[in-house]
């Protein structure tokens, strides 16, 4: 932006001291700082809005050219769905006899021999018993009287 160095600053700030008075300054070095950030924040947004109008243009020329794309795929595709069709007919037009359709059986139930009533546990219960394994669910105030300590039960 402004090449301004050390000693250029300082000259400034001890005119604006002389012109303005030391009761002012601050107020106008407040004043002057909003401004310079209303400054840099509508160059940010003028930045912003140019490069969202390049990407916009960018982006409709990619939108066209995947379009036009697009178009000489299908073009292609259906020269080539033409062509075998073409070729398909030709090798069929010497078939006179037709061949009855194969139906494929309905497929018949097997029964799947499960029992869904019988839970199969892999680990045994005895083990289950000794390593202290939840097999049953407890309510809250189960757990509570279960997990008591012994102190509190004299109460």
């Amino acid at each position: 932006m402004l090449d301004l160095g050390i000693s250029k600053m300082a000259l400034i700030g001890v005119v604006a001291l002389i012109v303005i008075g030391p009761e002012k300054l601050p107020k106008v070095a407040r004043t002057l700082g909003t401004l310079l950030g209303k400054a840099q924040r509508y160059v940010a947004d003028v930045k912003a809005e140019v490069n969202r109008s390049m990407d916009l243009e960018e982006l409709k020329k990619m939108k066209e050219s995947m379009e036009s794309a697009a178009r000489d795929v299908e073009q292609s595709v259906q020269t080539t769905a033409s062509e075998f069709e073409k070729d398909w007919a030709d090798t069929t037009a010497g078939l006179t006899h037709d061949l009855p359709a194969y139906e494929a059986p309905p497929p018949t139930y097997k029964n799947p021999d499960k029992n869904w009533r019988l839970k199969r546990g892999a680990m045994p219960q005895w083990y289950k018993a000794r390593a202290g394994v939840r097999t049953k669910a407890l309510s809250g105030a189960a757990r509570v009287a279960r997990y008591r300590p012994k102190s509190f039960n004299s109460l």
